[in-house]
């Protein structure tokens, strides 16, 4: 049976294919690196002219020709100097080599025709590649450095056999349907202005009644259980982040610090320094803990451009941040608390199926082994209470703590990372954060950082992919559209919108010169959940004609029977 570890070897192995059946194609054409990733593989190339669809054919067919030829993968090992010497022409193979930890070097050989510098491992020979497909071309910086040379990234895929790469395919081509961008557009959901910058996002109308429904709901679910809203400022004296370590270990992902009146600021790229100062605001008992702050907090983090990827991956978004700081012996109640939390919002918002992972202790940490003990049962019992499955992934904790991450499925089974439940003792002892315990002597909280959503920008994207743009009833900005036949008809259309929206539905009324069948379609482009026709019968009867979309048409209702079957719909 083949392993995640077997596919991932077999994909690196036709990244050097491809690598090869380029270099075949255009001998000038220097490498960069080919490494598997979670869907396929990549290879960098640097070649002055950009490589074309047509291109892409022909280096599959070069591939499908070294594949036929079967030839073997052959391991050997160089010292430096040896290497250099091998790719003397190749400056950034020279690059890597002068950058390996001793004098020693691994190279592949497929025949006697290619090689390359790489760990490896390998497939036996190059005819164990059965099924493989070349996906696109994008512009890569070397190394992600935008200070370097963009070289020219080819995607692909491989799998063990033609039907798994054919079920890819139509994932792929269901997924480009899907795609958050393309829907956001064509439903005018949101955009990414460039005059105001890249990856920042703005919401338009639909996407902003959007925001406040998710929004409410996340507040009124985390007011009934005990935690406190706040909202803390989007810049913060530099010295604050010396404090919590992020000018040490997170300076790259930060904005350029602001000169105000000779000192430093910067825009804040984490909520959880600004809620530590406002439990440090006054002295704190054991009596107030757990002590819970909840903010749907707008952080800011320099991501490079060449990573941007729509609303998934942006510059400025909101996080629902979350912080709980409590006594050790409350950890892990309170995060099964946080556990039936984040179930049942996914689950409200449609997401029933996840991946759940415990990240345990890695190698540089800090922190007693007592506490990372205690932390890392807290996590697994909370889990096993739940009776949900979950797996370990050992020694990618954070160097603060242990964490759990969920990882949701959507309509594709795909999966998207959300909720991340992470245990931290660093920045309470940073902070010098604590509290005065029954004994009366001070002590230090252990602190819990989670959020559910992950981001409402990134929450945005997932949801409409989830649902093809099709959001359910209770989540679609416009509920119900309501189209009047002739102008006579006009004054009849507005005062049935005033009695829907008096209901609490949210309803827009289309009074374009336009034609029924054009605003009809139109509609159903738009997703609108219900169409409401009204005609001179049914201003006379005080009813309206139903469209459901997918269903069609649901006949004739007056406007109080339509308002308790959506009512009853919306439970």
């Amino acid at each position: 049976m083949e392993t995640k570890r077997d596919l991932d070897i077999l994909r690196h192995s036709c990244s050097h294919i491809m690598a090869q059946a380029v270099k075949e194609l255009w001998p000038d054409v220097k490498l960069g690196i080919g490494p598997s990733i979670e869907d396929g593989f990549y290879y960098d190339f640097d070649k002055k002219e950009p490589f074309s669809d047509a291109d892409l054919a022909k280096i599959e067919d070069k591939m499908r020709q070294i594949i036929a030829g079967n030839r073997p993968f052959i391991r050997e090992e160089a010292s430096k100097e040896e290497a250099r010497k091998l790719f003397a022409q190749d400056n950034y193979k020279l690059e890597l080599i002068d950058e390996l930890p001793d004098d020693k070097a691994t190279i592949y050989k497929t025949g006697n025709d290619f090689m390359d510098l790489c760990r490896g491992p390998h497939v036996a020979s190059t005819g164990e590649i059965k099924a493989f497909k070349l996906l696109s071309v994008a512009g890569a910086y070397w190394r992600g450095n935008e200070k370097n040379a963009m070289l020219q990234r080819i995607y692909g895929t491989a799998f063990f056999s033609r039907g798994e790469l054919d079920d890819y395919l139509r994932l792929l081509e269901e997924s480009k349907k899907r795609d958050h961008r393309k829907l956001g557009a064509e439903l005018e959901y949101f955009s990414i202005e460039e005059e105001m910058g890249a990856g920042l996002t703005f919401w338009h109308p639909k996407a902003g009644l959007l925001r406040k429904i998710i929004e409410d709901t996340w507040k009124d679910e985390h007011i009934k259980r005990g935690y406190q809203l706040v909202n803390t400022p989007h810049i913060g004296h530099a010295g604050l982040w010396k404090t919590s370590g992020h000018l040490e270990f997170y300076r790259e992902y930060m904005f350029p610090a602001m000169i105000v009146e000779n000192q430093e600021y910067v825009l804040k790229p984490m909520n959880c320094p600004g809620h530590i100062l406002i439990y440090k605001s006054k002295t704190r008992s054991y009596r107030d803990l757990p002590f819970k702050l909840a903010e749907l907090g707008t952080v800011y983090r320099y991501e490079r451009s060449g990573v941007l990827h729509g609303l998934l991956r942006v510059r400025g978004f909101t996080q629902d941040d979350a912080h709980i700081f409590c006594r050790p012996e409350q950890l892990e109640e309170e995060i099964k608390k946080v556990l039936d939390l984040t179930f049942y919002l996914l689950e409200k918002f449609g997401f029933s199926q996840y991946d759940i992972y415990v990240s345990t202790k890695p190698q540089k940490y800090v922190g007693s082994d007592e506490h990372w003990q205690l932390a890392t049962e807290s996590l697994k019992n909370s889990l096993e209470a739940r009776a949900v499955r979950w797996q370990e992934d050992p020694g990618e904790g954070v160097f603060y703590g242990p964490k759990i991450d969920v990882k949701i499925k959507d309509a594709l089974g795909r999966a998207w990372q959300c909720t991340t439940i992470q245990v931290d003792f660093n920045l309470p002892e940073r902070f010098k954060v604590g509290y005065i315990g029954e004994d009366g002597k001070e002590k230090q909280p252990i602190m819990v950082h989670r959020a559910i959503l992950g981001s409402l920008e990134r929450f945005l994207g997932v949801l409409l992919e989830h649902y093809a743009g099709d959001l359910p009833l209770w989540l679609a900005p416009k509920q119900a559209v309501i189209i009047p036949i002739k102008d006579t008809c006009l004054e009849y259309a507005k005062k049935t919108t005033d009695r829907l929206r008096e209901a609490g539905l949210r309803v827009e009324i289309d009074d374009r010169r336009s034609t029924l069948d054009k605003k009809i379609r139109e509609a159903e482009l738009e997703k609108t959940p219900y169409i409401l026709i009204v005609g001179e019968r049914e201003a006379k009867t005080s009813k309206v004609s139903v469209r459901k979309r997918i269903k069609g048409d649901l006949g004739v209702k007056t406007v109080e029977e339509f308002i308790e079957s959506v009512k009853e719909e919306l439970g």
